[in-house]
């Protein structure tokens, strides 16, 4: 069989064996054609047709099919490393046993080519492809701003150009003018670099496992341009380039993918002008943030292990934090159901639904020897211990077996799924679960019914909230949806529609509607919280992972947290632990996870007890209890400033720039930030380091360690010990919160746990 798929499988970082490159090309470009054969071909030709003349070519042949990386947005190789999904990735795009051929040809101005591929015994069906031309006329571009010209003036209004083939436009391309010493910030949560000046920037829901480098789940088309007084969204959920001065110095350089072409296409460009404040503040307006503050418990430790999958396990884990004087909050229990319908408890018996129709938990039997003897009491039991649990959910179905397929073959024969264009059913096409039904989140009956399936989790379970993982499933321009668009509109858009539904199903229970959520795009602020994604442990990726913070926070994502010391590998070092820990308790959410790593001995777990046993340091333990208190101590304050943002846009975890704008000394302490109003946090992430410098705002602030009072603005130098971080304290606050920085003597209690079965 000859395969040809003019746009690849819609990855956004490879360029297939079997695909068009470029996929529109311009006039005199070199215009490769890519198909690959299975084993036993011994000769691909192509066909080609001109104004009605056609000509057969020999194709070469390039070798095995395996994909390559794009090199146009600054990033690596698909990230490997250690971890259990790393052989999933390293298959990612693989083409095992076929062979690659291509021909090279090119197209003049006005030109169209057909074309189709042949070997000895068969033949793909004719494709085409235009000679593209930018032009400036062909859509339109709205401009949106108020009446300050300063503002409207950023657009460059001859820099306005249309990708023009065949009568469908297939990009748009303008400018916007960066002046000297602007710095720019946002983007949704970016890995690389707090400022993006200098940097290729892709908006595209992208599942990078792990190193992530300029790849992100979280991208939005909107900016703040620090020190420029505006900011811009363009609003819109296709994928888009900037070239953030990097070409130009003075322009960031915008590009719109329009795939797959429209005839007149009508796009809209916001502009804000202000501060960073304000122009945040202005885009959530726009865009929609959270419609009330999240409960105030999300302020507490949040607890997980992937390999917690039994109730036994769990209640043990929260037990020894008990025991350890470490009050645990939350519990995310991923390894809850058998992973096919991410609705039933694993072990658990219930009559097969054939028309895929929800169970209630009076349908389930759950064996007294299975791994989860009593669900319901196990939730009833955590709540008891005024611990909240979440359960991990991921968009798909797969299995071809038991409720898993009967609930397949209900997505297929009521359309609950999302489509191809030629009406077939969407199969994953990305490493993590490949070749899935996706369900379509824009058919309010497939929401219904998704959502109804695990309503009895919420109110007869007692379960508060969910993880919404995945949401970067839907790849290629050729998905169709129900409410009538196409991948290229959509797919970015969904896993904001995916934390949608899963919000209204916790808030039609009567619940404040929690999600925790690693994916997402412009929208995705009314939905909190969200999480950085997969990470080594690293210190590389402790960075990493903050920059990755505060970027959320100036996009609008105020509800954030990481997987401190990282998730994945072998456990961090007791230094890069500790560290973490100290930053994490001054995030707006701090949590530890860590990677299935198939019960292999010794344990991965991120556990601050596991981390000390592995380490020989016996410091771990009471370090991690004086943080897991201060923190528990300071959740009124995170409450009272997570509302706060809420009302006025600001990020609860906030960069520099946000309370300095005429001082360019801020940008020398990317990973500095203020948490809420009152409190400047400035971590500590160079391993080794015992004493840090730290960048103080105007203003007078009080070290709550020591007492001492210290005078802004300026650079100062601080001793950094192990178990402090440098952190203080709003002068005229001082008073009320530098006593919540007294240590608690370390404290255990009787290590007990609660019956079950």
């Amino acid at each position: 069989m000859i395969r040809h798929r003019p746009a690849g499988r819609g990855h956004p970082y490879l360029v297939e064996p079997d695909q068009r490159l470029p996929v529109r090309p311009l006039p005199g470009d070199v215009l490769e054609l890519r198909a690959t054969t299975g084993r036993g071909a011994r000769r691909v030709q192509v066909e080609l047709e001109v104004h009605g003349v056609r000509r057969l070519v020999n194709a070469v042949a390039r070798g095995p099919a395996d994909p390559e990386v794009v090199a146009d947005v600054g990033v690596a190789a698909p990230r490997i490393g250690d971890g259990h999904l790393s052989d999933a990735v390293a298959r990612l795009g693989s083409q095992r046993g076929r062979t690659s051929w291509s021909i090279e040809t090119s197209l003049e101005r006005g030109e169209r080519l057909r074309y189709r591929f042949l070997d000895d015994t068969t033949r793909t069906r004719w494709f085409e492809v235009d000679a593209c031309e930018w032009q400036p006329q062909g859509g339109t571009l709205h401009l949106l701003a108020d009446d300050d010209e300063a503002v409207r003036s950023r657009l460059v209004p001859e820099s306005v150009r249309w990708l023009v083939g065949g009568g469908r436009m297939y990009r748009l391309r303008f400018a916007l003018r960066l002046d000297r010493g602007e710095r720019v910030v946002g983007f949704g949560e970016r890995f690389d670099a707090l400022d993006q000046r200098g940097r290729l920037v892709d908006v595209a829901v992208f599942d990078q496992y792990k190193g992530q480098g300029a790849r992100t789940y979280l991208p939005m088309p909107f900016a703040i341009v620090a020190g420029g007084r505006f900011g811009f969204h363009v609003d819109t959920g296709r994928r888009i380039r900037f070239d953030v001065g990097r070409s130009e110095p003075d322009r960031i350089l915008v590009e719109v993918d329009l795939e797959p072409g429209e005839p007149a296409p009508e796009l809209a460009l916001r502009l804000f002008g202000g501060s960073p404040v304000e122009v945040l503040a202005a885009f959530l307006a726009e865009s929609g943030g959270p419609a009330a503050p999240p409960p105030d418990w999300i302020y507490r430790l949040w607890m997980s292990g992937n390999e917690w999958n039994t109730q036994e396990r769990i209640l043990e884990e929260v037990a020894r934090s008990e025991h350890e004087g470490i009050p645990p909050g939350v519990v995310v229990i991923e390894a809850w159901s058998d992973e096919e319908t991410f609705v039933a408890f694993n072990g658990a018996s219930y009559e097969l639904h054939p028309d895929g129709s929800p169970h209630r938990l009076v349908d389930f039997g759950f064996p007294p020897d299975g791994p989860w003897p009593d669900p319901k009491g196990m939730v009833d039991d955590l709540h008891a211990r005024g611990v909240k649990v979440l359960l991990w959910q991921i968009p798909l179905v797969k299995a071809n077996r038991g409720q898993a397929r009967a609930d397949r073959e209900t997505m297929i024969r009521r359309g609950y799924a999302v489509r191809l264009a030629d009406g077939r059913p969407y199969r994953n096409r990305g490493w993590w679960f490949p070749g899935a039904l996706l369900p379509d989140f824009t058919n309010p009956d497939a929401v219904r019914w998704w959502t109804e399936k695990r309503r009895y989790l919420v109110e007869e379970i007692g379960v508060d909230g969910f993880k919404t993982d995945g949401g970067e499933h839907a790849w290629g321009t050729d998905l169709r949806y129900a409410d009538g668009t196409h991948g290229g509109e959509t797919n970015n858009r969904y896993p904001v529609l995916y934390a949608a539904a899963y919000h209204e199903l916790l808030r039609s229970c009567g619940r404040t509607p929690v999600t925790f959520s690693r994916a997402g795009f412009t929208g995705s602020t009314a939905y909190p919280c969200h999480w950085a994604g997969d990470e080594d442990s690293t210190w590389e990726a402790f960075r990493s992972s903050l920059t990755a913070g505060l970027t959320a926070g100036a996009s609008g994502i105020f509800f954030w947290g990481w997987d401190l010391a990282g998730f994945s590998g072998d456990v961090p070092s007791p230094e890069l632990y500790l560290r973490a820990t100290a930053a994490a308790c001054f995030c707006p959410i701090m949590q530890y996870h860590s990677e299935f790593n198939h019960h292999r001995r010794p344990s991965r777990d991120r556990t601050p007890w596991n981390v000390a046993e592995r380490s020989g340091d016996p410091s771990v333990v009471p370090t991690f209890r004086r943080f897991a208190q201060l923190r528990e101590r300071l959740v009124p304050y995170l409450a009272e400033q997570g509302r706060r943002s809420v009302e006025t846009g600001r990020p609860l975890m906030r960069a520099l720039c946000f309370a300095v704008e005429d001082d360019p000394r801020i940008w020398e302490f990317p990973h500095q930030w203020l948490l809420g109003d009152d409190l400047l946090v400035a971590p500590v992430t160079e391993e080794g380091a015992r004493r840090w410098r730290v960048y103080l705002p105007e203003g007078e602030w009080v070290d709550p360690f020591e007492g001492v009072t210290v005078g802004g603005s300026g650079v100062v130098e601080f001793g950094a010990p192990l178990d402090r971080i440098p952190v203080f304290v709003a002068a005229d606050r001082a008073g009320e919160l530098a006593p919540l920085f007294a240590a608690d003597e370390p404290a255990t209690c009787p290590l007990e746990l609660a019956e079950v079965g």
